[in-house]
């Protein structure tokens, strides 16, 4: 949409890189400048929904915090002293330092580092290792979207999708605060107007969420407990008979065994496991299991320790035995929009040996993970195992304050012989770069949203001013690398034509793509009937066929959190809604609604330690130990201590203070105790002690 009015130009577009997302946005725009940004009453997913940091987002564009150029640095790693350069001598020096590790080591010796995927550059970045002939694409999918996708992929073929487009009679939020963080499209919008439409609600959860103030049953856990509780889910459903029999019998294998197995998981018995009571845990289990077609929103909480695999498992498997699987309104199979296959796009190809040369192999972890995890990445460049890395490329990523042990990643990245970072602003991790890069903001260059996330649509991210400088979006970027070091005609003049390969199947060119606003597959359910379930019996398997091949647990389990009589108090944390991990703590408005990192503390744990509203406290764990405020609060259960998460201060930059220490809560945590499937670590449920800070405790 483009019309004048009140010389305003107004270009709508979809959200990104303030969070997944995807809320249809209407962006005005005088000289050059954003002067208001609203949400579309006809978005796709969020029906005029707009949160604050998609309110602020303009503020990032005219930010004097922002990279307008790119630097080279001129001191010791660390020290904050650049001279800048032009793009072509930044490009040819990342392309000869790259070129002379790949000569030495081989191509596996640069890693290729990525956050959450954002937009097209993550798949832009995946073609680029590929064609220069490295497998080490270094994600943090270990601890977001992996264990549920990948666990998807081997137990019933595909990911299960939540359908908050089509009716469900019950949605159960289990670790997903879509009203706070809305995440990989499924917006809050649509579960609300569900839930004010007759839709029953059930939220799991260790913090009473503005959602569970409006389900009819909450079920407050200790964190880090989620597999034992779905396991006590699926002990009350089999034992009282409540599965969906027909489905069970005709398209499930290993029910038998499961059966079995979830007797040793009885409600009475997870209630002082889990923190739940087992009277709850009945009832929530029956209202799922009566309620038809019901929906799992499962946020990405759940992969976040050393259970992941299994929680994921036991989730899928209440889905399955329910009937709840590839239903309207249900967890449902996606159909991509007919657009260039993921593969094809990133030129797989070319590094037909990924999967066994990936850093992760080595560890045996599960298979078709496509991203190493940040733990074992840092190990191949400290231990040389199972080889060296000794070059990375990083962007949309913060790995100083998104990996677990951050003082781990300090001594990595310090370590390597070469790294660039492109980004935004000067974070932690740009400051011990070699070469950093300025970065366009979204709205700076078109881009495609939701490409490869398996949710089934893409949604059109058009430019809508230029950007400040001479910044370059990531796309642009990635194309000039790949053409200084690799072969060029695999390769585009304009980096626009990136997006144009991918929408090439669908016969759109990118403006017509723009015009119709976003792509969605087909609308078909119950695909399971046409030729079964994508799994090596064709069913889904509640018992793993390949466990013993790959070296899994057959069935889901609860491997119990850790304890420590010294650290007597269970740490968790939560995504802030004003922040999207450790971005735009630097953004004004943002800035303002959430000053100081604050850790929310029960008043009743908080009265035993003498902690008021506001004090300065010190978090320790085993690992390490950091300050942030105290909030009194009722929301959280006595005993759990949620900490803010990926908090640094940019102000302390500038002056080249250790900012990113100080509140950080990733100095608390540690790669210790991993789980073997995706070497998740443990984020949630650890064992800490909190003391107000300048006493003597």
């Amino acid at each position: 949409m483009s019309d004048e009015t009140n010389e305003i130009r107004w270009t709508r577009t979809h959200c990104g890189k303030m969070d997944h997302g995807g809320c249809t946005l209407l962006v005005g725009v005088r000289d050059n400048k954003i002067v208001k940004v609203k949400g579309d009453p006809e978005g796709f997913l969020n029906r005029g929904y707009i949160c604050p940091k998609a309110v602020a987002s303009p503020e990032r564009l005219s930010n004097p915090n922002r990279l307008t150029y790119p630097l080279k640095r001129v001191g010791e790693r660390g020290e904050g002293q650049w001279e800048r350069i032009s793009w072509t001598e930044a490009i040819e020096t990342i392309a000869k330092n790259f070129l002379s590790i790949k000569e030495t080591y081989g191509a596996k010796g640069v890693a290729f580092c990525q956050g959450m995927p954002k937009g097209m550059e993550h798949f832009v970045l995946i073609r680029l290792a590929n064609i220069f002939g490295s497998p080490n694409l270094v994600s943090v999918q270990d601890v977001c979207h992996a264990p549920r996708e990948i666990t998807g992929l081997h137990t019933c073929g595909f990911y299960p999708v939540a359908d908050f487009h089509l009716k469900s009679r019950l949605i159960m939020a289990w670790g997903s605060n879509v009203t706070g963080t809305n995440e990989e499209g499924e917006i809050s919008s649509l579960l609300l107007e569900q839930v004010k439409n007759g839709t029953e609600l059930i939220v799991v959860d260790p913090r009473k969420t503005e959602l569970a103030k409006k389900a009819q049953l909450f079920l407050q856990l200790k964190p880090g407990t989620d597999s034992a509780l779905a396991l006590a889910f699926l002990n009350v459903i089999v034992s009282e008979g409540l599965y969906d029999s027909e489905f069970v019998e005709k398209w499930t294998a290993g029910f038998g065994e499961l059966s079995r197995h979830v007797e040793d998981y009885s409600p009475e018995k997870i209630k002082d496991i889990a923190w739940v009571d087992a009277d709850l845990i009945r009832r929530a289990a029956r209202l799922y299991a009566s309620s038809h077609p019901a929906a799992i929103q499962w946020g990405n909480a759940i992969e976040q320790n050393r259970n992941a695999f299994s929680s994921a498992r036991a989730l899928i498997s209440l889905m399955a035995i329910c009937g709840n699987l590839d239903v309207p309104g249900g967890n449902i199979q996606a159909n991509e929009p007919n657009i260039m296959a993921l593969g094809k796009y990133v030129r797989a190809d070319l590094c037909p040996n990924k999967f066994k040369e990936m850093i992760h192999a080595h560890y045996h972890t599960i298979p078709k993970l496509m991203t190493v995890p940040g733990g074992f990445f840092r190990k191949a460049i400290l231990e040389q195992i199972p080889y060296p890395v000794k070059g990375a490329y990083v962007q949309c990523s913060n790995p100083m304050l998104a990996y677990a042990d951050s003082r781990l990643t300090e001594k990595a990245l310090k370590s390597l012989d070469f790294l660039a970072v492109a980004d935004i602003v000067m974070s932690p991790t740009a400051r011990l770069a070699d070469i950093v890069l300025p970065v366009a903001t979204q709205f700076e260059a078109n881009d495609i949203g939701h490409y490869g996330l398996g949710h089934g649509y893409i949604l059109a991210r058009p430019k809508v001013v230029e950007p400040p400088g001479e910044c370059w979006s990531d796309i642009k970027i990635l194309n000039a690398l790949g053409r200084a070091m690799t072969p060029a005609d695999l390769w585009f003049e304009n980096p626009d034509d990136l997006l144009e390969l991918a929408l090439k199947p669908a016969g759109l060119d990118y403006k017509q793509f723009v015009e119709q606003g976003y792509l969605k597959g087909e609308e078909k359910f119950k695909k399971y009937e046409e030729g079964g379930f994508k799994t090596p019996t064709g069913k889904v398997e509640l018992y793993l066929s390949t466990a013993e091949k790959f070296k899994l647990r057959p069935l889901p389990e609860y491997i119990p959190t850790e304890e420590d009589p010294e650290y007597p108090l269970v740490l968790t944390c939560a995504k802030d809604p004003f922040f999207m991990h450790s971005s735009y703590r630097w953004v004004p408005s943002l800035r303002k609604k959430r000053p100081v990192p604050e850790t929310e503390i029960h008043p009743e744990t908080a009265a035993k330690l003498d902690i008021k509203n506001g004090d300065h406290i010190i978090i320790k764990t085993r690992y390490g130990r950091i300050t942030q405020t105290a909030r009194l609060t009722d929301e959280i259960l006595p005993g759990v201590i949620n900490a803010a998460y990926g908090w640094w201060f940019p102000e302390g930059e500038k002056t080249g203070k250790e900012s990113w220490t100080y509140a950080n809560y990733n100095i608390l945590t540690s790669i210790d105790n991993a789980g073997a499937e995706f070497g998740t670590p443990n984020l949630k449920g650890i064992p800490c002690s909190v003391s107000k800070k300048g006493s003597k405790a």
